[in-house]
């Protein structure tokens, strides 16, 4: 079998049904392969698009993300998705085209180095040499991309080992050296956990975003429900605990909650459970008392103790560790620590400013609509934590967003990938004017897709997160203000999409009530002021 054809049905092998991509001559035979085949073909109308979307695809799916592009352009337009899938550990599989393998390194038409373009944020890369090694590197970039930390992994591939014969041998098991990855936490250290959080005074379990990946969800429910110990989560946290859960008290960090922070800051003991422990969730571990004994579960071992040192290190997956823990643990008595937390809540009254609208309440209001679930994609910038903190999340609702990389125009494309992947769930784009720019070419991808996702469109004529750091900091604002909008409403309405523009707080219920159950795509753009702030 030619080589291309021997990569297509491997990927049915894998259970793939649906790959995004955009066309080149590096990838003719690819494309013909796939021609003939009965995988879905996702068009996208910029290759940084493909990555964000077979994101939003392989996070609301639970499958691996695939996406294909061409050599040269085609491939430097996936890094900024590639580094963002990496950072956020999504599971990808990224398929470059490459000029011949005689003239690599000659410096030829569309020729680039993408591995090692791409090696400071990629988990794995292959440039395939050998067209009899390409089932085996095929296999091995599934398994690695799946196991232990997930991540992107890239295949390069030659034209003219695309174009070669082959005996289909697709391999049953993957064997590679030096890589085992760690999923069953050592049961000593598990005890040990145990011990010093029942004898702890004021203990805290901060979630991240590897309890959301790693399905660990109902493990961290049952874990908490038995312990009673109270819960903070990070950004890729948000969803590990349902919103009003008795023990979730919010989200920690830069745009976090008050007593979140507050909590982080007083316990004596910290279970940090799937999570970086980044500086914008700690501002560089100041957020947390020095003299706390930290218990940092992950998966990556290069993690643990990259930030801080641990009292208690354990490696292994979320969902595995919090179940050991679950049969462990005995009630702590928490009442008046989670009492403390509790009253260190604040609450602000939010109302609508004149001529526009307030954000976090339209948020709130598409929260109330939406069903339980409904899948949610958050862009960068201020759309990002206005959604972040008003949408409830309950039931099956999923929220997802970039957060190691802050990519904006991420949201759209995401959402289109979720869409494709469920096609019967309710699909929310939310982004700002800013974001909204970096990606709108995808409309056209929408629409040729025949799917109906509503996207929610926060515009305050600039840039406005960066617009609030300068004000906090008292800069003068310069390179913000995005003067020269175009009419949104008239550009989703050229693609057959239907539009409304709103500045009306009357009007929101309706409008969104509207648009969710049309079953068309719709765009719904809210006129913001642009004194707006995140908190």
């Amino acid at each position: 079998m030619k080589l291309s054809d021997v990569l297509v049905r491997c990927l049915a092998e894998e259970k793939v049904d649906v790959v995004f991509g955009y066309p080149g001559a590096a990838v003719l035979a690819v494309y013909e392969s796939l021609r003939s085949s009965s995988l879905h073909h996702v068009l996208v109308r910029q290759e940084q698009a493909a990555v964000h979307s077979a994101s939003g695809y392989a996070r609301t799916t639970g499958k691996v993300g695939v996406c294909i592009a061409t050599s040269g352009p085609g491939a430097t337009n996936l890094i900024t998705g590639i580094a963002t899938a990496y950072m956020d550990s999504i599971p990808i599989v990224i398929i470059t085209g490459q000029v011949k393998l005689n003239l690599i390194g000659r410096d030829v038409f569309q020729e680039v180095d993408i591995t090692g373009a791409t090696e400071p944020f990629i988990k794995h890369s292959y440039l395939v040499k050998n067209a009899q090694d390409f089932p085996r590197i095929l296999k091995e970039a599934f398994y690695i991309a799946t196991t232990g930390r997930p991540g992107p992994v890239l295949i390069d591939l030659p034209m003219d080992i695309q174009a070669e014969q082959i005996e289909y041998n697709y391999p049953k098991q993957v064997k590679i050296r030096g890589y085992k990855p760690t999923v069953e936490g050592h049961i000593g250290q598990i005890k040990k956990i145990i011990k010093l959080l029942e004898h702890s005074k004021k203990p805290l379990v901060c979630a991240g975003g590897g309890v959301v990946l790693g399905n660990a969800s109902e493990e961290l429910r049952e874990f908490i429900n038995k312990s009673d110990i109270p819960v903070v989560h990070t950004l890729m946290g948000t969803g590990a605990l349902p919103t009003f859960s008795e023990h979730n008290f919010g989200m920690i960090g830069t745009h976090g909650y008050a007593q979140s922070n507050w909590a982080l800051k007083q316990a004596d003991t910290i279970l940090f459970i799937g999570t970086r422990i980044a500086d914008r969730a700690v501002a560089n571990t100041g957020l947390f008392d020095e003299n706390a004994n930290i218990i940092h579960i992950d998966v990556d071992p290069a993690e643990i103790g990259k930030i801080t040192s641990a009292t208690i290190p354990i490696v292994g997956d979320a969902k595995s560790i919090l179940k050991g823990l679950a049969s462990l643990i005995k009630k702590v008595d928490t009442a008046s620590w989670r009492g403390e937390i509790a009253s260190r809540r604040k609450t602000k009254e939010e109302t609508h400013p004149k001529g526009a609208v307030n954000p976090k309440l339209v948020v709130k209001k598409l929260s109330q609509l939406l069903n339980d679930e409904a899948i949610v994609a958050a862009d960068v910038g201020q759309n990002q934590f206005w959604t972040m903190r008003n949408m409830e999340i309950k039931g099956e609702r999923k929220l997802i967003c970039s957060g190691g990389f802050g990519t904006m125009g991420y949201s759209l494309p995401a959402a289109i990938g979720a869409s494709i992947g469920n096609p019967d769930k309710q699909v929310v784009s939310i982004l700002g004017d800013g974001s909204f720019q970096m990606s709108l070419f995808e409309l056209g991808t929408l629409v040729q897709e025949e799917i109906n996702p509503l996207i929610i469109l926060f515009n305050n004529s600039g840039l406005g997160m960066v617009r609030e750091l300068q004000r906090k900091t008292d800069l003068k604002e310069h390179g913000v203000a995005l003067n020269c909008n175009p009419d949104f409403a008239a550009i989703a309405r050229a693609y057959g999409i239907t539009a409304r523009t709103i500045s009306n707080a009357e009007e929101i219920e309706e409008a969104i009530q509207t648009a969710l159950t049309s079953q068309k795509p719709c765009l719904l753009e809210f006129i913001v002021s642009d004194k707006e702030s995140t908190l």
